[in-house]
């Protein structure tokens, strides 16, 4: 008896083991901070007014294009996705026979007979799920590739009066995706990741217990 308890002991720790709650973000994290640099201008040399790395020119707008340049990006993220699948077969075997037989006595005998055999299945099936999120946030131009291609993050803190709301992105985007007015579309940022989420008193009230994860999990034999 012992030992089935202990067994049964061990299951459910192990199940808890693999829930264990994930640390609370915080804000201000050096994966999503703006990038250490030093914003001074260099020193223009023999008199001139253009200083190397720093464009200027009187017909292109303003964009972000430097380590450290600023710009916003626009959400439009909308997912949706949906599968349906029926299945119905069926299988049936019909067997009939008819017979007479006569004996020495002179008497005859006649019969018939039949069997069958039948399958039937049918299943069916269907999934659907739909996002979107949509907003702005203005994020830090992190690095500049030597393809020309810049690498920008930046998170976005919101605290309300049931806790806090963040936004984070990161990703690679192109300096001719964006607009004259320095704002780019997250529709044009390649390998974007997204995160929006939120800590507090509503975060909480809305997270599943770690009993009831354990019963929805795979570890649960039921």
């Amino acid at each position: 008896m012992r030992v089935w308890i202990a067994v049964l002991l061990l299951t459910l720790l192990g199940g808890c083991a693999s829930h264990f709650p994930e640390a609370e973000p915080q804000p201000n994290a050096k994966e999503w901070a703006p990038p250490t640099i030093d914003y001074s201008l260099p020193n223009a040399e023999n008199g001139s007014l253009y200083r190397p790395g720093y464009m200027l020119t009187l017909f292109k707008d303003k964009r972000a294009y430097r380590e450290g340049d600023i710009l916003t990006v626009n959400l439009d993220e909308r997912t949706q996705a949906s599968k349906k699948a029926d299945t119905s077969t069926s299988k049936s075997t019909n067997l009939k026979a008819n017979g007479e037989a006569a004996f020495g006595s002179g008497d005859s005998y006649s019969g018939s007979g039949a069997m069958g055999t039948g399958h039937e299945y049918s299943g069916n099936g269907s999934s659907s799920q739909q996002n979107q999120l949509t907003g702005s946030i203005t994020v830090t131009v992190a690095k500049v590739m030597p393809n020309g291609v810049l690498l920008i993050r930046g998170e976005k803190w919101l605290r309300l009066n049931q806790g806090d709301e963040y936004l984070r992105l990161v990703g690679l985007i192109r300096t001719d995706d964006i607009d004259t007015q320095n704002n780019l579309s997250s529709q044009r940022i390649a390998d974007a990741r997204i995160i929006y989420g939120g800590k507090g008193a509503i975060a909480d009230s809305n997270a599943m217990g770690w009993a009831a994860r354990y019963f929805n999990s795979p570890w649960f034999p039921m």
